[in-house]
């Protein structure tokens, strides 16, 4: 009978654990609808391993912009180069992950299907690891995102907190860097520049962009066009 109740209790411990978790990152979700992050946990990790390495006067540039003050062009670029169905989907984009798996069944590399919503759960809330176990954190953070943020929130905070480069993080410290102007007054061609490394910022360089990377620019200054330019923004932003 002792072991039984201990048992019990164990359990019922455990599911409480559970439960505050979920309400926990219930609430914290539901309040980034309207409170900016000082931070995000891929920033946090890039700190820990400078400090790791024995770094300590390590910096990371980090400037939150209101969407509103944010050119659509580099919105719209944003979602050429990674996400296209932003608008149609609710977080996953079921064509896109058809497709990989059929190429990859045809020999072809293994690519990357993740949304603008996957990529905003991972880089704001989770580690940088390929895993199982990761991506089933990510689906849930990529749920609640939908269910809890408009579309509008979900791509103001992706420009935010992605990573344009080493240490660069949103196109506000991206634009001031690269550039030497406010994100505002970003251009179709210095937006689809900085879309252009996202796949890989840590290699990929904006300030000496590589053949790679500006036939890139231009493949995405093409798709911002097909996609309709500043009135594809039209169908999410707030009135």
């Amino acid at each position: 009978m002792a072991k039984r109740s201990l048992a019990r209790r164990i359990i019922r411990l455990l599911l409480w654990i559970v439960a505050l978790w979920f309400a926990a990152t219930i609430l914290t979700v539901l309040a980034l609808r309207w409170v900016d992050p000082p931070t995000s946990a891929f920033m946090m990790n890039a700190r820990f391993e400078a400090l790791a390495a024995g770094d300590r006067h390590y910096r990371s540039r980090y400037e939150w912009v209101d969407y509103a003050r944010i050119s659509p062009n580099a919105a719209i670029a944003v979602i050429a180069a990674e996400d296209q169905r932003f608008s149609e989907h609710s977080g996953f984009d079921l064509e896109s992950i058809d497709e990989s798996i059929r190429e990859h069944q045809r020999g072809k590399r293994l690519r990357g299907a993740s949304t603008i919503s996957q990529q905003v759960a991972k880089n704001l809330f989770l580690w940088n690891e390929h895993s199982f176990t990761r991506k089933a954190f990510e689906a849930y953070f990529t749920v609640l995102i939908e269910t809890l943020w408009t579309k509008q929130r979900i791509l103001e905070m992706y420009l935010n907190i992605a990573e344009f480069g080493r240490d660069t993080y949103g196109v506000g410290a991206a634009s001031k860097y690269c550039f030497g102007k406010s994100a505002a007054r970003l251009t179709p061609e210095e937006g689809a520049l900085l879309a252009a490394v996202l796949p890989n910022p840590r290699r990929l360089n904006v300030r000496m962009p590589s053949m790679y990377v500006r036939q890139r620019q231009d493949w995405i200054l093409w798709q911002m066009h097909a996609l309709g330019g500043r009135s594809y923004l039209l169908a999410f932003e707030s009135p």
